[in-house]
């Protein structure tokens, strides 16, 4: 292997070592608790419970009562297939991903506050050993990211009209990675080397496969970890008697290297090469987030809402880079990758209908064009899905105790790399959530 630009043809490999995140708006996912999603995410402007402490903190102070708790699953069920036209073709395994959720808040004078734990995003795709993607290694080839946050927010009522909101962010993210070239495409990504492995991998350029491993059978947590921190700050303004407005800026957060353990990771080839050491995926980032919404209460029975949100991925997927130090021969090998995604305008429009004082039943449309160039797009992460078709319901079993569900439809999105692989993906995703007001 020897240090190299990427030429085009590595543009699909390239992109394999990029993230597998919620393929829905870029990484970020389409809503946030089943009230926001199934109304399109919409949530800037209106009250969907914790589940603000996500997305507009400022919104907290209109939870009516005392307090309330949510607590709440979701199922990422996406479906990935990768095809060569005229030859083989590749179906993930991965297809369904459990992310539970906790909010609480309590409201004391003008102030309210919380806590709660949300997944920001999480993904992966898994294919067969036998399958064309893993370049004749006979070993599977997958990806898994998952990124969290537990919040800590605060709501101020400044005034009869105005409220403002802030919170401090505890984030984590973690991958795993199983990825499977030829020789002289990997080769093609090294930056630098030193030591032992840097003189070992010349001769590995013409091995038919060689492999970067770092992986682990946890569902939650994946072999490269690092934690750190953000922030969000908002604001809720009532304009008249039935219209809301909102806004909010997310930070971009300050994560830490992702770092597997000392001998969490592998660098293998055909014709027996194998070698163990540590994985540092560096300097990834969640990026900064603007949004600002309205809602409008157009009847006592009828809410509907709209936001415009714009997430700055320019600002962290230009470039995506992994290190791998060497355990056993010492030394080390950067990889280093265009990624060039553009900033993502999102659109979320939603209406709730209260049926009754029971039955409140939900719809809405999310609209986020795919951030990533074609050639760059891989069926590690296959971030193709435009448009969501969100639909849901919320129940009422009295005053204390509430049901909420919504269901996102993401019809299939087909893209053709740059090597000709032709990726196509469609999502079916479920949220459920139940609450208990004080």
């Amino acid at each position: 292997m020897k240090k190299s630009t990427i030429p085009s043809r590595l543009l699909p490999l390239a992109a394999a070592i990029c993230l597998p995140a919620w393929a829905t708006n870029g990484m970020d996912m389409e809503g946030y608790g089943p009230v926001s999603t199934a109304m399109g995410g919409a949530a800037q402007a209106m009250d969907h419970g914790t589940a603000a402490m996500a997305q507009n903190p400022a919104t907290l102070a209109l939870m009516g009562g005392a307090a309330r708790l949510d607590l709440a699953v979701g199922d990422l069920g996406p479906s990935v297939t990768s095809s060569v036209p005229g030859g083989p073709s590749a179906k993930s395994s991965g297809t369904s991903y459990l992310m539970p959720a906790f909010g609480y808040a309590r409201r004391s004078g003008a102030l309210t506050y919380g806590l709660g734990i949300f997944a920001q995003g999480g993904m992966g795709t898994d294919y067969s050993g036998d399958s064309f993607l893993a370049a004749g290694s006979g070993e599977p080839v997958r990806s898994q990211l998952g990124v969290g946050r537990v919040m800590l927010p605060l709501a101020w009522q400044a005034t009869p009209d105005l409220a403002l909101g802030a919170s401090l962010d505890f984030m984590w993210a973690s991958l795993d990675m199983r990825l499977a070239a030829s020789g002289a495409q990997l080769g093609g990504l090294v930056t630098a080397a030193s030591g032992n492995l840097g003189a070992a991998l010349p001769a590995l350029g013409g091995a038919p496969w060689a492999r970067i491993d770092f992986s682990t059978s946890n569902k939650y947590f994946g072999s490269a970890s690092s934690t750190g921190w953000a922030g969000k700050l908002g604001l809720v303004y009532k304009a008249a008697p039935t219209v809301t407005l909102g806004a909010s800026y997310q930070s971009k957060s300050a994560l830490a290297d992702m770092k597997t353990s000392g001998h969490g990771a592998s660098l293998s080839a055909a014709g027996g090469f194998a070698d163990s050491g540590r994985i540092t995926v560096v300097d990834f980032q969640w990026p900064a987030t603007w949004a600002a919404g309205a809602a409008w209460q157009a009847t006592p029975a009828l809410l509907l809402a709209a936001d415009v949100k714009r997430i700055d991925w320019a600002g962290v997927m230009q470039n995506f880079k992994l290190r791998y130090d060497s355990a056993a021969m010492g030394g080390s090998v950067s990889f280093a990758l265009p990624q060039n995604w553009s900033s993502q305008t999102v659109l979320n429009v939603g209406a709730a209908w209260a049926v009754n004082t029971a039955l409140t039943l939900r719809a809405g449309y999310n609209y986020g064009k795919n951030p990533i160039p074609a050639a760059y797009v891989n069926p590690l992460f296959p971030a193709t899905v435009q448009s969501h078709y969100t639909l849901g319901l919320g129940y009422a079993f009295g005053a204390a105790d509430s049901f909420d569900g919504a269901l996102t439809l993401a019809p299939t999105a087909s893209v053709t790399t740059g090597s000709g692989v032709v990726v196509t993906h469609r999502q079916a995703n479920i949220q459920l959530m139940y609450s208990h007001h004080y």
